[in-house]
C-alpha cells in the first residue's frame, strides 16, 4: 500500500506541474513526533517557482488537499502534515498482509534483470573463521533482498584457491608437516604450518624465497606442487561445505582464483591491445595515476601473476556468461583501493558495465579490541563458535520451555540466527565485538528476541478458536495498534532501501522496532478477549507473525513457531 505514494500524487495535483512528482516523493519526510501527523511535507522549495511564502503555500496545500485515507491534513508553519484515517489504513494494511502472505514487501524493480554477487570467497587451506563470518552472512542476505526486489540472482563464492600461500604452505608442509597428522585434522594441521611458517619466517629470511619458487613451481605445473595444492583444496572445500550447511547458505558457483588461469593470457593480450600495460621496476602494471591511484599490479617480476588480473578475468567472464545489471564484491574495507582500481582499469580498457559494479565494504571482527588474524594464530573457529551456540540455546530452551517438542531443531535455529542477527543488526562498515554470551540474550536488540516474538504471535494465534483463514477484520483504533500498524506499512519500503545501499542492518534494525511494537501491544492489550475487535486483533497478531517471519528469512534467518 503506497499512501506516501497517494499523498504524493495529491500534492501534486494541487501544485499542477509546479514540482515533479518524484521529486516531491522525495521530499515527503516522517515526522519527529507522532502528534505531527505521519507524513509531512516541506515547503520551502515551492517558494521561488510559486513566488509565495512557504508557509502561506503549506496553508493552501492543507486546506486543499482530501482522500480517504487521510484523517485531516493540516498546515504546520512551512509543513503541510498529513494524518492518516486509522480505522481504514489499518485494514488495509492488514488484509494486504494476509493475502500475499510472505510475498508482502516484493516488487518488481528488478525484473528481467541479473545481480552476481561475490561473497564468503574463503581461502583455501585456511580456518572458516569469525573473520569469514561476515562477507558470508551480508552477502547471503543481500542475495535473498535481491530476489525479494525481482532481481535474478547470482551467489559467486569466489574462493581463494591459488597465490603466494600456497607456496608458503607447500614450504611448511615439506619442512614440517606429517601425512597422518593433516588427514586427521587437516585444516586445524595447515592453520599451524601457516602459522609457523610466518614465526620461523622473521627470524630466516631465506623461506620467503622457498616459498616463492614453490608458488612459481605450482603455476608451471610442477606435478608435487600440484598434488599438495588439490589435496589442500579438497580438505578445505569438505570443511567449508559443513559451515554452509550450518548457515544455510548455497551457491550458484564456486569458481575460485585458480579457474582463471587458463583466461589471463586474453586478458594480457587486451591490456597489451589498448596501450595499457606498462614496466615498473621490472613488473607490469597499469597506471593509474590520471585518478592520482597507484598502478594496479598485473604480473610480478618473477612473471607470478596477482590477483588484480584474475579479477579483471573474473570481471570478462562473469559479464559474458551473466550478462549482469549490477555485480557486487562483498569484500572488507581494506580492500577498497583494489576495487577502485579494478574498475577504472576496466573503465580504461573501454568498457562502459564497469559503473554497474559495486565493492561493499564491511569492517572487521575484533576479540579483546583486537582484529582476529589467521597468520599470527588469533582466530576464533567459525563452526566451534556456532555449535558453542547452539549448545547454549539449547540449555536456554531447556530452562524456559523444557517440554517443547523439537529441542535441538529450534536451538540449531537460535544459535545460528543469533550469530547472523548479531552481525548484520550493526551497519556494515562497522567494527564488530565478539561476545557469543551477547548474541544469545533473549532480550534487547538480538535475534533471540526476534524470534522468540515471533513464537510468541504463533502462540496467540494457536490459542483462538477462530479458523484463521476466514477472518473478516474490522480496522483498529486503538493507540497501541497504531505503532504496529505504521510499522508494518513501512516493511517494503525498507527493503527497497536495504537493496539501494547495500545494507541488511535496514531489515534488522527493523525487525527489532517491530518486535518492541509487538510486545508493548501485548503487555496492554487482551488479544483474546471476545468482542467486536476480536478478529481485527487477530488479524494483526498474524500480520506481525507473516511479516516477522519474512524478514528474518531475508537475513537468512529461521522463525521457529515455538520457542
Amino acid at each position: 500500500m503506497e499512501l506516501k505514494q497517494t499523498y504524493a500524487e495529491e500534492i501534486a495535483l494541487e501544485l499542477n506541474g509546479l514540482v515533479e512528482l518524484d521529486e516531491i516523493v522525495n521530499l515527503i519526510e516522517q515526522p519527529k513526533f507522532d502528534t505531527q501527523g505521519d507524513l509531512a511535507f516541506p515547503c520551502f522549495t515551492l517558494a521561488k517557482a510559486a513566488k509565495k511564502s512557504p508557509v502561506n503555500i503549506a496553508k493552501e496545500l492543507a486546506q486543499a488537499i482530501s482522500h480517504p485515507y487521510f484523517e485531516k491534513v493540516v498546515a504546520e508553519g512551512p509543513y503541510v502534515n498529513c494524518f492518516y484515517n486509522k480505522p481504514d489504513v489499518s485494514l488495509v494494511v492488514m488484509k494486504e498482509i494476509l493475502h500475499k502472505d510472505a510475498g508482502y514487501g516484493s516488487s518488481e524493480i528488478g525484473q528481467t534483470k541479473t545481480v552476481t554477487l561475490d561473497f564468503s570467497s574463503p581461502n583455501i587451506a585456511k580456518p572458516f573463521s569469525m573473520g569469514h563470518l561476515r562477507s558470508t552472512v551480508i552477502g547471503n542476505s543481500l542475495a535473498n533482498i535481491s530476489e525479494k526486489c525481482g532481481y535474478k540472482t547470482i551467489r559467486i563464492n569466489h574462493l581463494g584457491d591459488w597465490g603466494t600461500q600456497f607456496g608458503k604452505l607447500i614450504t611448511a608442509y615439506k619442512l614440517w608437516g606429517n601425512e597422518q597428522q593433516l588427514k586427521e585434522a587437516p585444516i586445524s594441521e595447515l592453520l599451524k604450518l601457516y602459522v609457523k611458517f610466518h614465526d620461523e619466517a622473521e627470524k630466516n629470511a631465506e623461506l620467503a624465497n622457498e616459498a616463492r619458487l614453490w608458488f612459481k613451481k605450482l603455476e608451471d605445473g610442477n606435478e608435487e606442487a600440484q598434488h599438495l595444492w588439490k589435496w589442500f583444496r579438497d580438505e578445505s572445500l569438505q570443511e567449508f561445505a559443513k559451515i554452509y550447511q550450518l548457515l544455510d547458505v548455497e551457491f550458484d558457483s564456486y569458481d575460485g582464483e585458480a579457474f582463471y588461469n587458463d583466461k589471463m593470457d586474453e586478458v594480457v593480450e587486451l591490456l597489451v591491445e589498448k596501450h595499457l600495460l606498462i614496466q615498473s621496476e621490472g613488473a607490469d602494471v597499469v597506471d593509474l595515476s590520471d585518478y592520482s591511484l597507484p598502478p594496479l599490479l598485473i604480473r610480478k617480476s618473477d612473471g607470478a601473476t596477482l590477483y588484480g588480473i584474475r579479477d579483471l578475468a573474473a570481471a570478462l567472464f562473469r559479464k559474458r556468461k551473466f550478462q549482469f545489471d549490477q555485480s557486487f564484491y562483498v569484500v572488507g574495507q581494506e580492500q577498497t583501493l583494489h576495487f577502485k582500481q579494478l574498475f577504472l582499469v576496466l573503465e580504461k580498457m573501454g568498457y562502459e558495465w564497469p559503473k554497474d559494479m559495486v565493492h561493499v565494504p564491511f569492517g572487521f571482527i575484533s576479540k579483546d579490541g583486537k582484529k582476529m588474524s589467521t597468520r599470527k594464530g588469533c582466530v576464533v573457529l567459525l563452526e566451534q563458535v556456532i555449535k558453542e551456540a547452539i549448545a547454549l540455546a539449547e540449555n536456554n530452551i531447556a530452562e524456559k520451555n523444557p517440554a517443547l517438542p523439537d529441542k535441538e531443531e529450534v536451538a540449531k535455529m537460535v544459535g545460528v540466527g543469533a550469530i547472523i542477527f548479531h552481525d548484520l543488526k550493526n551497519d556494515r562498515q562497522s567494527n564488530i565485538e565478539f561476545s557469543l554470551s551477547d548474541m544469545l540474550k533473549f532480550e534487547g536488540a538480538t535475534g533471540p528476541y526476534v524470534q522468540y516474538t515471533h513464537a510468541r504471535a504463533r502462540s496467540i494465534l494457536s490459542k483462538s478458536a477462530i479458523d484463521l483463514t476466514l477472518l473478516n477484520p474490522a480496522g483498529l483504533n486503538d493507540p497501541y495498534s497504531w505503532p504496529i500498524i505504521k510499522r508494518l506499512l513501512a516493511f517494503p519500503e525498507v527493503i527497497s532501501k536495504s537493496f539501494d545501499y547495500a545494507e541488511p542492518s535496514q531489515i534488522a534494525k527493523y525487525l527489532i522496532s517491530l518486535a518492541q511494537e509487538f510486545n508493548t501491544y501485548y503487555a496492554h492489550v487482551k488479544i483474546l478477549s471476545e468482542d467486536i475487535e476480536l478478529e481485527g486483533r487477530l488479524a494483526l497478531v498474524q500480520s506481525v507473525a507473516i511479516v516477522l517471519k519474512e524478514g528474518l528469512r531475508l537475513l537468512g534467518i529461521k522463525a521457529p513457531e515455538r520457542m
